[in-house]
């Protein structure tokens, strides 16, 4: 099957049935309509899996229509396939290690899928490390300036009644110079992040 390891296989559909007609036209049986082959490489990426026959011989040319799509690929300046790897290719063909070629091929993408797909999670992390270390900064900043009556998580609780004032003691020297400096390392650690 042309893309057995797209997420259409792998949900148990069928996949889309393609017929190409000698006008060299695509038609696609699931949306009834003419398609490209722009769209087959769209469908592919999307993990969309589909099957082309030749309208006239009922022939599986899915093999022939994936290829013809990495040429136009190639010539259109996408280049992905070194010309020493091509070679390599070309060269197994009749090679009495041929057969195993599809096999190592399939096997080394789908790895290759896998680690990108764990390189990119993990591109992200410090990203979302990031933003809860801005996050939880925000919400300190927030409760140093209003006293921890307003959580940026939390809904504000409707406004309740206020009894007058109790009287406070006067902060000390000490308890100022406090605030002052965890003020001045809270400012430092904002400064860090935005330059």
């Amino acid at each position: 099957m042309a893309a057995a390891s797209s997420s259409d296989a792998k949900a148990g559909k069928a996949p889309i049935v393609i017929k190409k007609y000698a006008n060299r036209r695509l038609y696609n049986t699931e949306t009834s309509s003419y398609i490209t082959l722009e769209h087959l490489a769209e469908m592919t990426r999307d993990g969309r899996d589909f099957q082309v026959f030749d309208a006239r011989t009922g022939e599986d040319i899915t093999r022939s229509v994936l290829t013809q799509i990495v040429m136009e690929g190639e010539a259109g300046g996408q280049t992905m396939l070194p010309v020493s790897f091509l070679r390599q290719i070309i060269a197994m063909y009749g090679d009495s290690m041929q057969a195993m070629v599809p096999h190592y091929l399939e096997a080394s993408m789908a790895a290759f899928a896998e680690n990108h797909a764990k390189f990119r999670d993990a591109a992200m992390k410090p990203f979302e490390q990031l933003a809860k270390q801005n996050l939880a900064m925000f919400q300190a900043a927030t409760d140093m300036m209003t006293g921890g009556r307003f959580r940026t998580t939390e809904r504000a609780p409707p406004p309740q009644p206020t009894p007058p004032p109790a009287e406070k003691p006067a902060a000390s020297a000490e308890e100022l110079a406090l605030l002052k400096e965890q003020l001045a390392a809270l400012q430092a650690r904002l400064d860090g992040i935005k330059g």
